[in-house]
């Protein structure tokens, strides 16, 4: 997407991460939603406390919402890069 380089399976401190970019500081999870609701949220919770304190965002899905709707979660991500691109200085107008 927009020729980011999003890896999967990505570990990052003491967590993996199912895909994440170096460049966007993202990382994208998507729920296992055979498991139980509240131990997911719990995990996920502490997870994405610990990654925003690496200043990693994260974008999270259910198994059933990328089911349903792949073009949705890819409109999220998008979305999410073009408000990062609004927000960071491009370099090669930076001196002009």
């Amino acid at each position: 997407m927009y020729g980011y380089d999003f890896h999967r399976q990505k570990p990052l401190d003491n967590f993996i991460v199912d895909f994440f970019c170096q460049e966007l500081m993202l990382a994208i999870e998507v729920d296992g939603y055979s498991h139980s609701f509240i131990e997911i949220q719990k995990k996920y919770i502490k997870k994405e406390n610990k990654l925003n304190k690496l200043g990693v965002s994260v974008l999270r899905f259910s198994d059933y919402q990328v089911l349903k709707d792949t073009d949705n979660g890819i409109r999220s991500i998008e979305h999410f890069i073009i408000e990062f691109e609004k927000h960071t200085p491009n370099p090669s107008q930076e001196g002009n």
